[in-house]
């Protein structure tokens, strides 16, 4: 086991998909699973948009890492503040922030194929987000509370919302490539067993992906929505928002979807302010950096991530 900062996963992350097998915490008719803001307002703002053009209530959780470039303090308090009014959980990001000092680095428990460089900048963005982060410390040790998980109902559908995957809060086994592994389909359906869910919600692995499974107790769906604060297809300029509902998603802003427990659970397109995010970007991190090293090409350009390869085999 890799035990070096932003490599380990700690034993604090981890849980078994039992724990899913409760009574839900929220109750919805539409939920908007927001994984990955990564501390764009600019997204942040775009998402309060959308929700106010549904045609009925709206639950909005945030599954972690809604902090991440934001470490101008008003870019920061902004985030804080726009979140706090609604189900929150702590991602890598927001619970080393709320530690002073940890072994995890950034926490993302980076898979061997990532680049040890790449490993690194992102321990040295945790580090220089932290130094904001101290500067409110009520809004810190607000972040030590939220909870790894959360169940939530939307009709008849439970809904397992995570930010890694079924057993650990920085997991990859919903990353889009295990997803499609066959060595892998047993643990994901020994997942959905344990947990009795019919949808499992995640973010953490940066790429949108949502597969449908049909199991001997039924059908599950994973819902990866990739990053709602960043592009998440080559040629892109629009984070993603896994929408579950009772009702259809609205075409205009749909970009693909599937049903399961007479549910839709939908990707929609977040269309934000492309322009004034970039420079909110840039006066934050400007080249030579850390973070505009890491992401500011996917910024401007998308991710090496073709549509195709997020949507289900069948879309129903």
């Amino acid at each position: 086991m890799d035990t070096r900062p932003g490599r380990s996963c700690p034993i604090s992350y981890r849980y078994s998909p039992r724990v899913f097998d409760r009574e839900p915490e929220l109750v919805a008719q539409t939920l908007y699973v927001v994984g990955g803001l990564y501390g764009n307002v600019e997204a942040l703002e775009a998402l309060m948009a959308l929700v106010e053009a549904e045609p009925g209530p709206v639950s909005v959780v945030f599954n972690g890492d809604f902090h991440w470039f934001d470490v101008d303090a008003a870019d920061y308090a902004a985030i804080a503040a726009g979140t706090a009014h609604h189900a929150r959980l702590r991602g890598n990001v927001e619970t080393e922030l709320a530690r002073d000092d940890s072994d995890a680095g950034c926490g993302c428990a980076y898979p061997a194929d990532v680049s040890d460089a790449e490993v690194n900048r992102s321990n040295a963005i945790l580090e220089r987000l932290r130094e904001t982060a101290r500067g409110d410390d009520a809004a810190r040790l607000a972040l030590a509370g939220l909870p790894m998980h959360l169940v939530a109902r939307v009709g008849d559908a439970r809904v397992g919302i995570v930010h890694g995957d079924a057993s650990s809060l920085a997991g990859w086994g919903f990353a889009a490539s295990r997803l499609d592994a066959p060595e892998h389909q047993r643990w994901i359906g020994d997942a959905f067993a344990r947990a009795r869910v019919d949808v499992f919600a995640s973010s953490h692995t940066c790429l949108a992906a949502m597969r449908a499974f049909a199991f001997e107790r039924g059908e599950g769906v994973v819902a990866n929505n990739g990053a709602a604060g960043m592009p998440n297809f080559s040629g892109s300029r629009e984070g993603l928002v896994t929408r579950i509902s009772e009702r259809p998603a609205d075409e205009r802003t749909r970009l693909y979807g599937t049903r399961v427990a007479g549910v839709h659970v939908d990707a929609l397109r977040l269309a934000y302010d492309h322009e004034r995010w970039q420079r909110r970007f840039l006066a934050s991190w400007p080249v030579g950096s850390g973070a505009h090293e890491s992401y500011h090409r996917r910024i401007c350009e998308g991710p090496i991530h073709p549509l195709a390869r997020a949507m289900p085999a069948a879309i129903r």
